[in-house]
Parts: C-alpha cells; sequence; structure tokens
C-alpha cells in the first residue's frame, strides 16, 4: 500500500554539516591499517568511518538523499498518511508552527508557504518526495520531509521502515 512518511528535524547547523554523518556508509569499508597501532592515520580513518556509518543508521541527522530518511530508525517518523494532501497539510502545519522563527523573512511569507503545501502536495501526487530546509535563530536549522513509502520512486529498494 502507497503512503508517505513526514519527518522533521530541528538542530544546529555545525551538526547538519557533519556530512559524513548524512551520507550511507560506502558498501567498501576503508582497508585495515596497514602499520598496526602505529598507523595513526588508518586507525583514524577506520574509526571515522565506522563512527559516521553508525551514526547514519541509528542517528537523527537528516540525510543527503531524501528517501534515505526510510533507512533510519523508525521511532523519527513523525506521522504517515495515505493520502498527498493528508502530508501536505502535516507540512503546512510544520511550516505555520516554525515559521515565527524563521530567520529569512521572505520565508515568513504566508503565500510561499502556501506555495511550498501546493506544491507538496503535487510532487507526492506523482511520487516524489519533499524537502525543505530553513534557517531558524540562534542560528539552528528545520528540516522537513515527506518521504513515498512502498516503493519510493527515487530508490524502490529501500523498504517501509514501519513493516
Amino acid at each position: 500500500m502507497r503512503h508517505h512518511h513526514g519527518y522533521l528535524w530541528t538542530g544546529s547547523k555545525q551538526r547538519l554539516d557533519q556530512e559524513g554523518h548524512r551520507r550511507p556508509p560506502h558498501p567498501d569499508p576503508p582497508p585495515p591499517p596497514l602499520g598496526g597501532d602505529d598507523d595513526t592515520d588508518g586507525i583514524k580513518l577506520n574509526q571515522r568511518y565506522r563512527e559516521a556509518a553508525a551514526d547514519f543508521r541509528s542517528g537523527d541527522l537528516p540525510p543527503m538523499e531524501t528517501a534515505r530518511w526510510l533507512t533510519k530508525p523508525r521511532d523519527l517518523v513523525r506521522g504517515t498518511w495515505g493520502e498527498p494532501k493528508e502530508a501536505a497539510e502535516w507540512l503546512g502545519e510544520q511550516l505555520a508552527e516554525y515559521a515565527p522563527r524563521f530567520m529569512s523573512e521572505s520565508d515568513r511569507d504566508s503565500t510561499f508557504l502556501a506555495l511550498l503545501v501546493n506544491t507538496a502536495a503535487e510532487r507526492l501526487s506523482w511520487g516524489g518526495d519533499v524537502s525543505h530546509g530553513f534557517y531558524l535563530e540562534r542560528p539552528a536549522y528545520l528540516s522537513l520531509a515527506l518521504v513515498r513509502c512502498s516503493p519510493n520512486r527515487a530508490a524502490p529498494e529501500l523498504v517501509c521502515p514501519m513493516r
């Protein structure tokens, strides 16, 4: 059954900039350290790879590819809807709640926000995913995503996190 999941993340821009933790781990890990305990660079590389791979799978950072939200822990799903319009309405509710905190005045414009909701419903209706990000005060960041599930158009091999 086709449906859509909603995701929301807020956090520091510094944490969001940790792109290695926002990408799925490469299927081929780095080679083991060549010089044993003396190969500090090799040890650090392997440690960073393991940390990033574990954080991608279990962490809450928004993935670089919207469809990859489906590989994140299921407790990050903020809502599930069968119809694109229902999912877009959730997006509209989140935008209305956070808009007063948007750093950019133009992002708070109600006409602009309504356009985002309408285009989200349209995109979801043809099988696309939706992802928006906004800078908030402090500096913080808001990431909102709506991801089609069962199957996802961009990544049909990904399984639904609710199964």
